[in-house]
């Protein structure tokens, strides 16, 4: 009796059915079944835009002083619901995993694709395409929004003027890396309450920290920050000085997501669900 071996090649392919495609799609189905998802998408949804209407609606131009008609951004005041929108994404992102953890579904998860890096990745895919998609609209439609309620002779903006599509883009894709974060930090700490804390804090927490160390320290250390870097600079129209570009912050940003997930699924690979 002979025994059959596999090559090397033959042994690393995927098992039938369970490859990129069929994993991300199982992942999908998790994602759009689960009722949080949606819960907080609409929440985001009528945050930007309410948010939106509600600060264009009450810009009295004329009562505003000097450095405040200078420093007036009508499109980067019309992303202020992004505040709201960061936190409610990034929730989103943590509990794309750290719900499985909870309830045990991740064993299921880990014995029908054994490759859990491919796991991650794909739940990365998923959730990135989701909120990437969500961000744009709701991104665009503040935008209009607001500015059908912005009176004259308050400045409008306009997508053909220089920096303001830019802007509107950047303003969909910082909530989708915030929730990468998010997913890469449940990964990583695979509690709940926990993972959203991690993420409350390097988001909204570290930035005050940084407040007594003096203002040029803060200043310094703040404009590597995600939020700062999102109201500062993916979304100002109007530099801001001593700020990063526009593309190195973005670049950044990328970097941050990308480095908390490599993590993730290097601890994942290595740890026992």
């Amino acid at each position: 009796m002979t025994t059959a071996t596999l090559s090397p090649r033959a042994a690393a392919r995927p098992a039938k059915g369970y490859g990129p495609r069929s994993v991300t799609r199982m992942e999908w189905n998790k994602l759009r079944t689960v009722r949080s998802t949606w819960y907080l998408t609409a929440i985001f949804a009528v945050g930007m835009i309410s948010i939106a209407m509600l600060g264009m609606s009450h810009v009295a131009w004329g009562q505003m002083s000097g450095s405040g008609k200078a420093s007036f951004d009508p499109t980067n005041d019309l992303l202020a619901g992004l505040a709201l929108g960061q936190l409610l994404l990034g929730i989103l992102g943590v509990l794309a995993i750290s719900s499985e953890f909870s309830s045990g579904l991740i064993r299921a998860t880990f014995a029908a694709v054994p490759n859990r890096p491919l796991v991650l990745a794909a739940k990365a895919a998923v959730l990135g395409a989701l909120t990437l998609t969500a961000g744009e609209i709701l991104s665009f439609a503040a935008f209009f929004a607001g500015q059908a309620l912005l009176k004259a002779p308050a400045p409008h903006a306009a997508l053909g003027q220089p920096g303001v599509l830019r802007a509107l883009l950047m303003g969909g894709a910082y909530p989708a890396l915030i929730a990468l974060i998010g997913l890469g930090l449940g990964t990583l700490i695979r509690h709940t309450a926990g993972a959203i804390c991690a993420m409350v804090g390097v988001v909204f927490v570290l930035p005050l920290l940084t407040v007594p160390m003096g203002a040029s320290v803060a200043d310094a250390v703040q404009k590597f920050l995600p939020m700062e870097m999102a109201e500062n600079t993916l979304t100002a129209v109007k530099p801001v000085a001593h700020q990063l570009s526009p593309g190195i912050a973005f670049g950044l940003l990328c970097c941050y997501a990308l480095a908390v997930l490599v993590t993730g699924g290097w601890a994942l690979a290595r740890r026992d669900a």
